[in-house]
């Protein structure tokens, strides 16, 4: 081990530190980045907190594939129920993913009353409430930090930083992918094809992007953080999802034009009684704290009722960032499995269990809405398409009309209208001779 260099050079002494046993379930993208930041920085993290967090077994399911970085044999367990039995191991770290067997194990550990760390967003999506009850039960420390927002620290302050405040709503850019393809289209007029593929080029999005494309990824990030913040059990299939595969350059172009930018959002809301959950394509004003929020980056705005308005930023995703809140996760679930305060769920409850609410149906939602048409371009055309959102009780509040020869692209924003309304416009719409398309109905989040 590498020693830290001091007094002109010299290898200073070894810092001491309280030995702490790891065990990691997965050696991927995250999993190997946690390996080499504990031992590389093992001086540095002793030095810094007075614990040295140690690596004891490693667990992977398959050892022959090839790994960006060389997998450390002689940690190599038989398998991963070994890891979560060996009595070495204090911290189980599950970076494997996926539903199982990650759920079954991290299940184990905590019954064991190992701490427990993941950073696997499916896993508490689907089975947070689960997750959370075990480790409540167990007295078992469980951390995730690095489950919903990369390396932003999110988790942490809504777990304690605002546990005072009541959280009103979450508004999210949490998807690094869908980003940098709307940054694109943004920017420089790419259709989605072209900027997906770039994304894939450089490494931002796998080569089935159908996860990220389609709001899956986000809609998992946003159950933890609902569920966090409203004190409520959410979980994926709680959110309506929404992908960006329908968004056009002239959408984003009009949409400028109109002061605003499209954005894949995740957005929670508090309604009291309900909560509302959603993510999907928005129009957002170029004024709203995420407007800037560019590239492969992620944002979250929190707003509370004492704390008003918080954003948290950085870098969404990526092996290096994940690892180095993985890495704080470990250091803070060693901290209190060693004082025995093992606290362990993803809401602010003294058991330990959030509460099922109600979801609001998006039925029931009202907010204003962009329409993207293209009608015949002669006169009473308009009239006629006027009238069928005066019948439905949904009010314009802006038109851009642009003729191309014998067809018309119409733009319209509402005011706050009730999505079942619009559905219904959208149907009339289609029926009518002269709406050649409905080529797109977003969402305005103000």
């Amino acid at each position: 081990m590498v020693r830290p260099l001091v007094d002109g050079g010299k290898p200073g002494p070894a810092a001491p530190g309280v030995e702490v046993g790891v065990g990691l379930l997965g050696f991927g993208a995250v999993g190997s980045q946690v390996y080499r930041l504990l031992e590389e920085g093992a001086e540095r993290i002793a030095r810094r907190t007075g614990w040295r967090p140690t690596v004891r077994r490693i667990a992977v399911l398959d050892p022959a594939r090839p790994r960006a970085h060389p997998l450390p044999v002689h940690l190599l367990a038989p398998d991963a129920a070994a890891v979560v039995g060996d009595p070495q191991v204090e911290v189980v770290v599950e970076v494997m993913g996926g539903l199982e067997p990650a759920r079954t194990l991290v299940l184990e550990a905590l019954r064991r009353g190992k701490a427990v760390v993941t950073a696997n967003k499916r896993l508490l999506a689907t089975h947070g409430a689960e997750v959370s009850s075990a480790a409540a039960a167990a007295q078992a420390p469980l951390a995730f930090e690095g489950a919903v927002g990369g390396a932003i620290p999110i988790v942490k302050p809504l777990r304690e930083t605002l546990a005072a405040d009541r959280v009103r709503v979450v508004e999210g850019i949490l998807n690094g992918t869908t980003n940098f393809v709307l940054t694109r289209m943004t920017r420089d007029g790419w259709a989605l094809a072209d900027a997906l593929a770039e994304a894939q080029r450089r490494g931002f999005a796998e080569a089935d992007a159908s996860e990220d494309v389609g709001g899956h990824d986000a809609a998992a990030k946003l159950a933890i953080l609902a569920s966090l913040a409203f004190d409520a059990a959410v979980t994926d299939a709680d959110v309506f999802r929404e992908g960006i595969q329908e968004v056009a350059p002239r959408d984003i172009a009009y949409a400028r034009e109109l002061g605003y930018v499209v954005k894949l959002l995740a957005v929670g809301r508090d309604l009291g009684e309900a909560v509302d959950v959603r993510v999907h394509p928005a129009l957002i004003p170029q004024t709203h704290p995420l407007a800037t929020v560019e590239e492969e980056r992620n944002a979250i705005l929190v707003v509370g009722e004492r704390a008003g308005p918080l954003v948290f930023s950085g870098p969404g995703a990526g092996g290096a960032a994940t690892a180095a809140v993985v890495v704080g996760d470990i250091l803070d679930v060693a901290g209190r499995r060693r004082r025995g305060s093992g606290e362990a769920a993803p809401a602010r409850r003294p058991a330990g269990v959030p509460a099922r609410r109600p979801v609001w149906p998006v039925e029931d939602l009202v907010i204003p809405y962009y329409f993207g048409l293209q009608v015949t371009d002669r006169p009473g055309v308009f009239a006629r398409v006027a009238a069928v959102f005066g019948e439905e009780e949904v009010s314009i509040a802006s038109i851009v009309q642009k003729s191309r020869g014998a067809v018309a692209d119409v733009v319209l924003l509402t005011h706050e209208a009730r999505e079942a309304a619009v559905r219904r416009v959208v149907a009339r719409l289609r029926a009518m001779d002269v709406v050649k398309s409905v080529d797109s109905v977003i969402r305005v989040v103000e």
